[in-house]
């Protein structure tokens, strides 16, 4: 008889730890971005990584064929060994170009933490500060920053609610800031920014290289046939078929690759990322980043490459998350509008980047007026949209509420 409430305890202590155990999360599993994360939070994924199952198709299939139907032919054409030779630097080359774009797709490109609360003005921005008609503060679009003695605007992210760097922009896909962002690429499924670019070049002209790899051996293949058959093209053609599909894919492949390889030659040269050569022209202004094409090509590849700004297995709280909402009364910006496409939370941003600029200017364009943030009208309109969803939310607390009762009835009666 003594024994039950003792075991009742140890229940109950069991209990609690549980719940302790289960408040504790780790930072991947709350975090704000539509990544994806694999082995625990070791590997971050752009949301169509599946798009990198493609690529790793469009790059084995082809040395798969090159190894079985060519490079076994060339084995017996070339002495000394020499045919294992071609085929051993084809699959090893392969395995490093995989390796490549595991090294561009999986990991952090350089993302800016979210942050939990919008920044504390400064000196120079607590001026400009701006009334909306609910009383709260708003904080200016851009702000001025120095880099290397030209003034480089930045501009506030309402979604990650910080200023960006320089050079940082806002991603729509991974709704996420990434430094010295150059573009989401939807081969490997991953932006490209400060912390993968060089891997990202690295895989793009080594695949230029392995087309042309397989490009030149077809051909030599397609030329041994003909002089050890003495025949002509078409008959070696239909000797080794793959050899000429080969040489139609790796054509039409090294044009596309080889075609970036040579773009982001120009970009390294002139310190340009593709987001800002298609956005702000260079060429008809002075890029601040600018350093002479050896000091650009010494910082792209030789440079030490950041560590990442974000421990994703690090462990919070639910109760204090770094993404928690704003309390009332701070600093607030309006929020970026954006859309729930899951059930588990995800968010993904629907404003993009022009939009945002326009709304900025636009602000920006309020604060030197003094005028009013919105039309009187619109504030009305606004009002009676707040008081709809505040009686909308009130009937859905209620009908919670009384359901919560009828589960806790039905437990008492048990």
């Amino acid at each position: 008889m003594c024994a039950a409430p003792h075991t009742a305890k140890l229940s109950e202590s069991k209990r609690n730890v549980i719940e302790t155990d289960g408040s504790a999360k780790f930072v991947y599993q709350v975090w704000k971005g539509n990544n994806r994360f694999l082995l625990g939070g070791r590997l971050i994924f752009g949301p169509d990584v599946r798009s990198m199952v493609l690529t790793v198709f469009l790059i084995v299939i082809p040395m798969i064929l090159f190894t079985v139907f060519v490079s076994q032919r060339l084995i017996n054409e070339f002495p000394h060994h020499h045919g294992y030779l071609i085929m051993a630097i084809g699959v090893v080359f392969t395995i490093y170009v995989l390796f490549l774009l595991v090294f561009t797709s999986a990991r952090d490109p350089g993302i800016i933490p979210h942050n939990a609360h919008p920044p504390e003005p400064d000196n120079d921005t607590e001026s400009e500060l701006v009334g909306n008609q609910r009383g709260s503060l708003s904080l200016p679009p851009t702000k001025d920053v120095l880099v290397n003695g030209i003034t480089v605007k930045v501009k506030y992210c309402h979604t990650c609610m910080l200023y960006r760097p320089p050079r940082c922009s806002h991603c729509s896909i991974c709704n996420n800031c990434v430094e010295r962002f150059d573009h989401h690429c939807p081969w490997v499924g991953q932006c490209i920014g400060k912390r993968n670019y060089r891997f990202f070049f690295m895989f793009v002209s080594s695949t230029t290289l392995l087309c042309l790899y397989v490009f030149a051996f077809c051909c030599v293949n397609l030329k041994k046939i003909m002089d050890a058959n003495e025949c002509s093209l078409w008959r070696a053609i239909l000797r080794s078929p793959f050899s000429a599909i080969l040489i139609l894919y790796t054509f039409v492949a090294a044009w596309f690759v080889g075609g970036l390889t040579a773009f982001h030659l120009y970009l390294i040269s002139t310190n340009q990322t593709t987001y800002e050569n298609f956005r702000y022209r260079y060429d008809k202004k002075t890029n601040p980043y600018n350093q002479g094409w050896m000091r650009n090509f010494m910082e792209t590849f030789f440079s030490e490459i950041p560590s990442s700004k974000n421990d994703f297995r690090a462990t919070v709280k639910n109760n204090s998350t770094p993404f928690s909402s704003l309390p009332p009364g701070q600093v607030s910006s309006p929020p970026k509008t954006s859309v729930d496409l899951e059930t588990g939370g995800k968010r993904h941003a629907v404003a993009e980047e022009e939009l945002e600029d326009i709304q900025s200017e636009i602000g920006s364009m309020r604060v030197s007026e003094g005028c009013d943030p919105q039309p009187s009208h619109l504030i009305i309109t606004e009002s009676k949209t707040n008081r709809e969803q505040a009686t909308q939310d009130d009937i859905q607390i209620q009908a919670l509420t009384a359901e919560i009762n009828t589960e806790n009835e039905k437990i008492t009666k048990s």
